[in-house]
């Protein structure tokens, strides 16, 4: 064998392995682009973070509906103007909680957390449907949003904040139970994301 068959044997070999490595790198910066990491992919850190959100929510509707708060939320209607309380023209809150213990409640679990949520109230319609009513209105929820609700009942007996009984008020839901002392049930459903 000659000395230049032995290098041009080395050099087709040196152009395989340098080709090979090309061939590498360019798979692996292909893979790394198809599975970009952002901060809103789905992760186990994420789920956890996501699991947190919703034990959360569940926490501030449990511990409202016992104390009266979200009921009282609930009820935290006026009827001349046809809006909550306190609330924006269009007749809901918008980026603020209201400024009574359920809004409290939720300053207290989100704010401080880069955390938005919706509040939106759900209802029985005569007819035998269902209808909803915007309480608290931040925004369009992300992809990784949780959600939590709670049932509160209604009664004819229950009164409006400003004393007027619910059975002889304007209300945004109607009385369901003509006959028996139920008026309604609103299931108060939280949907909060982080920011």
């Amino acid at each position: 064998m000659s000395p230049s068959t032995g290098d041009e044997r080395a050099q087709a070999m040196t152009l395989e392995a340098v080709t090979s490595a090309l061939l590498l790198l360019v798979a692996v910066g292909f893979a790394l682009q198809m599975t970009a990491v952002t901060p809103l992919s789905a992760s186990t850190s994420s789920q956890h973070l996501e699991n947190q959100l919703q034990k959360s929510s569940e926490g501030v509707l449990a511990s409202t509906a016992e104390n009266g708060s979200l009921q009282a939320a609930v009820l935290a209607w006026n009827e001349s103007e046809q809006r909550f309380v306190g609330a924006d023209p269009v007749g809901y809150y918008r980026g603020t909680p209201p400024d009574n213990a359920f809004g409290d409640a939720l300053r207290r679990a989100y704010t401080d957390r880069n955390v938005a949520y919706n509040v939106v109230l759900h209802f029985h319609t005569p007819e035998g449907g269902l209808d909803s009513q915007v309480l608290i209105d931040q925004g369009d929820p992300s992809d990784h949003a949780v959600s939590a609700s709670w049932t509160v009942p209604l009664r004819d007996s229950d009164t409006l904040a400003d004393g007027t009984p619910l059975s002889a008020a304007e209300f945004y839901a109607s009385d369901i139970d003509d006959d028996g002392p139920m008026y309604n049930m609103v299931r108060v459903e939280v949907v909060a994301w982080r920011i």
